[in-house]
């Protein structure tokens, strides 16, 4: 396995592979990795002949008041996950070589990265959608991965890729959960022992309201108010339930087809978001930990 930190010397890199017929696999990644970031690591070193995991904390996805300063920062074991998954390359770039003086270039996804996140988020999506063209010019990627927990991002940059002619398929896998249902996140280690358990109510109340789907229920109404109703009773603040189209990432009133029902909340300091995609006449995966009632 290599660092490389330069795009001119990680476009060489890439450049050269290609030219060998070497399929290349990207994972995007801001690192403190855990077993959902090596799902996605997996995934690329199963179909691809070679795997850039890159790793780079975007400060253009931040606001001020927001924890660029306090995100963790764990290169050494980042590093030895990657090295015993199989990644071939970590791209870890300096910020003044992705932001250089007087950078003004931008890149925007239109309607996708208005709703959900981009409400309390508004500039999160450009520089999500920029570094992350940024990381595909360097690292051109025949394949890259992402994971589902943060879905409209997904979708966001599926469609951008689409879109700009990239040229590149970018997959999405499913959100990789701990045992009790909390999906993985680098922000759980925010957490304290009491908020973590607190955390639970946020895939609980998915659960509930993806088999209550399942079972029928098409009201967009009474799911949300079920969704905000469980919340309530242990976050300390929601930013948003949303029920949306889930392709394009606008709200519905009654489910007649795919749709995304997310949510972001706020613990503590710490800001955390899941989802769920249901789509009709397609059970539900129901497990033990999903067992419940709209009502509760």
């Amino acid at each position: 396995m290599i660092i490389i930190d330069s795009p001119k010397v990680m476009r060489d890199w890439s450049l050269q592979q290609r030219a060998k017929g070497t399929r290349v696999g990207c994972v995007p990644t801001m690192g403190a990795l855990h077993d959902g970031h090596l799902s996605l690591v997996k995934a690329s070193v199963e179909s691809c002949d070679a795997t850039i995991l890159t790793l780079f904390v975007n400060p253009a996805q931040f606001a001020p008041h927001e924890d660029f300063d306090q995100y963790p920062r764990t290169f050494e074991s980042d590093c030895a996950k990657c090295k015993a998954a199989g990644v071939d390359v970590i791209y870890a770039p300096k910020a003044s070589s992705m932001y250089p003086e007087h950078y003004a270039t931008y890149v925007e996804v239109e309607r996708l990265q208005e709703g959900l996140c981009g409400i309390m988020r508004p500039n999160f999506f450009r520089g999500v959608a920029t570094v992350v063209t940024k990381l595909f010019n360097a690292t051109l990627p025949d394949k890259a991965f992402f994971g589902l927990k943060d879905r409209q991002q997904f979708t966001v940059i599926k469609r951008m890729a689409r879109d700009l002619d990239m040229g590149i398929d970018v997959v999405g896998l499913p959100t990789v959960r701990e045992a009790d249902g909390l999906a993985m996140s680098s922000r759980n280690q925010y957490l304290s022992v009491e908020e973590r358990t607190r955390a639970l109510c946020i895939s609980k109340a998915l659960f509930v309201a993806e088999a209550a789907m399942a079972q029928g229920e098409t009201s967009a109404k009474t799911i949300l108010h079920a969704v905000k109703t469980t919340l309530a009773k242990d976050v300390d603040e929601i930013d948003y339930v949303s029920l949306v189209d889930g392709n394009e990432m606008t709200p519905v009133t009654t489910i007649n087809g795919p749709v995304m029902l997310a949510v972001a909340v706020q613990l503590g300091n710490t800001r955390l978001i899941d989802n769920i995609r249901f789509e009709p006449n397609i059970p539900a995966s129901v497990k033990p930990a999903r067992e419940g009632s709209l009502s509760c």
